[in-house]
């Protein structure tokens, strides 16, 4: 902490930021700074850190495409969007916690789950696609561990969305386009998409409600390239005598051959949402939300080798500049998907600023349909038919259940929560094959992964005003993990079981605040999560003799212990804030190669990893003239692994994905009441993706680079009723990667109608 590595002028400026107006803390009741619409869904009475954005601010200021896009511009948040409408990679990353870690964080959207927390990892992604961003009412962040309302997930961070609801008749309707220019390697080419919505709501009596549409159709840049590293070639003239091949170092800066692009991701997403609440009584409201998610997805690839009549080649062996290379089906592989997810939320709430408060809500998030279709033989185009596999989870999902209450007895100043939660998952896959990848069912079995978790919970905090400049919050969680019903089967459809496994836990939390002055405050928090191995993680494996290896069934629980410190000015328009933090994770579940098979890798548990850094944040309204808004932040994290007696070399070495600085800054001028004009910075730092950091060259395919990415965002409201705007993403064309590459300059333009 005492050695903070210097950074040039320009980045430390990058460094007061953070999204578009973050709400600051306030003193009073609410630790996040009310200023339009509902207050923020998560534990504000907890003296700790907390940031948040309304909508209304994410429609004038960002250009927002998807619902993470309002995450943008928060304190120490990125979340790995490769495209417009990326599915199945948008991973949440926090202070302490990469992109790779998509378990190590939680995202509901008005109290329902979206977290994906049937495994760890780039494809169990948020299901963000649940959330469209017109309907966004406000976005909260809660940093670290802290309140004893969440499970272990939340050691990084909790995101809560809280969507529309009116209390009168309104509609909305938008229509949106864009375009990007993307060059790389072989490729130079144009990718657009385009966006409608529609909405409406209102209330009659005590009946209010809301529902809206939308449609996404994406074209995604290329995100992976087929390669060849050249060591592998074999010296003569065997193969096709091809050309194209570009030669490039990979990110160990070997030299290796890029042969072509690959997923080239053409998404078609529509998205329907409905909410029902009745007020049975002033004080008691029944809500209903259901949530549809439809998405047809087409991956093609292209190849950049030409044979001597320059005809393009997809497979067989080939030769180059004097090295044969045979080339696998799955080099150049496209396929398909179609997915088809519903979302049930129903609550029964007792509110009010009465004695006693308390609520009943049940989640299930159903995987309807969910099939990709891969061939397993060379095609040259994606509509070349052939036989290939079907990949299945149907069946798969979660499902939550909650009875929580608040007690604020008469004449104390205490605020007493407790509830029991329920959350649990279920993990359904199942691979065959067939004759025709596009259209066969797939009649052969190839392999079956299954398996159920179960987390049971309690929880009690008090939050107890001492004096009036002394506040804390003291609370524990105690959980009961259960994994059950697990099993792998490779094609003899044979099903292996795993035993059974069930732990308990307990986690404490405290937090105390001090009101030095009326501008200063200083906050303590510490928390303990214990953070379960997913369905994913445990039952993995492949089958030998009829046995179960490459597996272990009894990973330990990641078990972190996370502190901050914070000071926070109150700006006559604005706050001032500065958090160090420290974070030491026992137990860390990573991928990593066997220690008596090197050439295998598993997940397996890191013996200790431990984080410490500083946050910086500020904003403020009416900055040097009318009608200017700042605001920005800073991060710096030295994460390092600490111990791990499974890959030795790795000790000393910095956590995969976990940048040494971040920042983001954004300048917002309104001109009127018609105009407002944004610029946007966004900053990332060195980082490895590689345990052993000896992936030095992070820009290229499968390389994690730094980068620092300008946009901009001019909105013109014609009257009460019509806007548009025009907005750019990467205005300097960046090149950047996190193994996939980043999109380039991309246009946005959007035209709204409001009731």
């Amino acid at each position: 902490m005492n050695n903070l590595p210097c950074k040039p002028l320009a980045v430390m400026l990058a460094a007061m930021g953070a999204a578009a107006s973050m709400v600051s803390p306030a003193w009073a009741d609410h630790v996040v700074q009310i200023t339009a619409g509902r207050p923020t869904s998560l534990p504000a009475q907890i003296p700790t850190t907390m940031e948040g954005i309304t909508g209304v601010q994410v429609e004038d200021r960002i250009n927002a495409s998807d619902a993470e896009d309002a995450l943008k511009y928060l304190p120490s948040l990125n979340v790995r969007k490769r495209y417009i409408g990326d599915y199945d990679h948008a991973v949440l990353a926090s202070r302490a916690s990469g992109t790779g870690n998509s378990a190590r964080s939680l995202v509901y959207a008005d109290g329902i789950l979206l977290s994906n927390l049937l495994g760890n990892g780039a494809t169990y992604t948020p299901r963000w696609g649940q959330v469209s961003p017109e309907e966004i009412e406000r976005a909260d962040v809660l940093y670290g561990p802290f309140s004893a309302a969440y499970p272990g997930n939340s050691v990084g961070a909790v995101v809560d969305f809280q969507t529309r609801m009116p209390d009168k008749l309104e509609a909305h309707v938008k229509l949106s386009g864009s375009t990007q220019g993307f060059r790389q390697y072989g490729t130079d080419s144009r990718y657009s998409g385009g966006q409608a919505s529609a909405s409406i709501g209102g209330r009659s009596g005590a009946w209010s409600w809301w529902t809206g549409v939308s449609r996404l159709d994406s074209n995604g840049q290329p995100i992976a390239f087929a390669n060849k590293l050249v060591t592998t070639g074999k010296e003569g003239n065997e193969g096709i005598a091809v050309t194209g091949a570009i030669a490039d170092k990979n990110p160990n800066n070997a030299d290796w051959l890029i042969l072509g692009a690959t997923s080239q991701v053409h998404t078609v997403q529509d998205h329907a949402k409905m909410k029902l609440a009745y007020d049975i009584a002033p004080s008691l409201r029944a809500s209903y939300t259901l949530g549809w998610w439809k998405n047809d997805a087409v991956r093609t690839s292209s190849s950049y080798l030409r044979d001597d009549a320059g005809n393009p080649v997809y497979g067989g062996a080939v030769n180059v500049a004097g090295r044969s290379y045979g080339l696998l089906a799955s080099d150049f592989a496209p396929s398909r998907g179609a997915l088809e997810h519903v979302m049930h939320g129903l609550s029964l709430k007792q509110s009010g600023r009465g004695v006693f408060e308390w609520e009943v809500a049940a989640s299930l998030y159903d995987y309807a349909r969910d099939q990709v279709r891969t061939p397993t033989v060379a095609v040259p185009n994606p509509d070349t038919r052939g036989q290939g596999n079907l990949t299945d989870m149907g069946g798969s999902g979660w499902n939550t259940l909650t009875v929580r209450g608040v007690w604020r007895p008469n004449g104390m100043a205490h605020t007493v929560e407790f509830g029991v939660q329920r959350d649990s998952a279920q993990l359904r896959t199942r691979v065959t094959s067939g004759a025709d990848w596009m259209d066969d069912a797939g009649s052969k079995p190839v392999s079956r992964f299954v398996g159920d978790t179960r987390l049971t919970s309690i929880y009690l905090q008090d939050t107890w005003r001492i004096t009036d400049v002394w506040k804390t919050t003291l609370g524990v969680r105690g959980e009961h993990w259960q994994a059950f019903g697990g099993g792998i089967a490779n094609s003899a459809d044979v099903l292996l079981l795993f035993k059974e496994r069930s732990e308990s836990s307990w986690s404490p939390k405290a937090a105390l605040a001090y009101r030095a002055s009326d501008d200063w405050s200083l906050k303590a928090s510490a928390g303990r999560a214990v953070r379960n191995p997913t369905a994913a993680e445990l039952f993995q494996g492949s089958i030998v003799n009829n046995a179960i290896v490459n597996s272990d069934p009894w990973l330990r629980a990641e078990r972190s212990w996370t502190g901050e410190l914070t000071a926070e000015r109150q700006l006559e328009k604005g706050s001032l804030r500065i958090t160090a933090f420290h974070e030491t994770t026992r137990d860390a579940l990573y991928s990593q190669p066997l220690p008596a098979l090197p050439t295998v890798n598993t997940v397996q548990n890191i013996a200790r990893i431990r984080t410490h850094g500083l946050e910086l944040s500020y904003q403020q309204d009416e900055v040097w003239l009318h009608g200017l808004s700042l605001t920005g932040s800073a991060t710096y994290a030295d994460s390092i692994i600490a111990s791990n007696p499974a890959l030795l070399a790795s000790v000393g070495k910095r956590q995969p994905r976990v940048p040494d600085w971040r920042a983001v800054l954004m300048a917002s001028y309104h001109v009127g009441e018609h105009w407002t004009s944004t610029i946007g910075l966004r900053y990332s730092g060195r980082q490895y993706g590689s345990l052993l950091n000896n992936d030095p060259n992070g820009m290229t395919y499968m390389g994690v680079s730094d980068y620092l990415v300008l946009d901009a965002r001019v909105r013109y409201r014609f009257n009460r009723q019509w806007s548009g705007s025009v907005g750019i993403d990467n205005f300097n064309n960046r090149k950047y990667w996190a193994f996939h590459p980043y999109t380039q300059r991309t246009v946005v333009a959007e035209l709204k109608f409001d009731l």
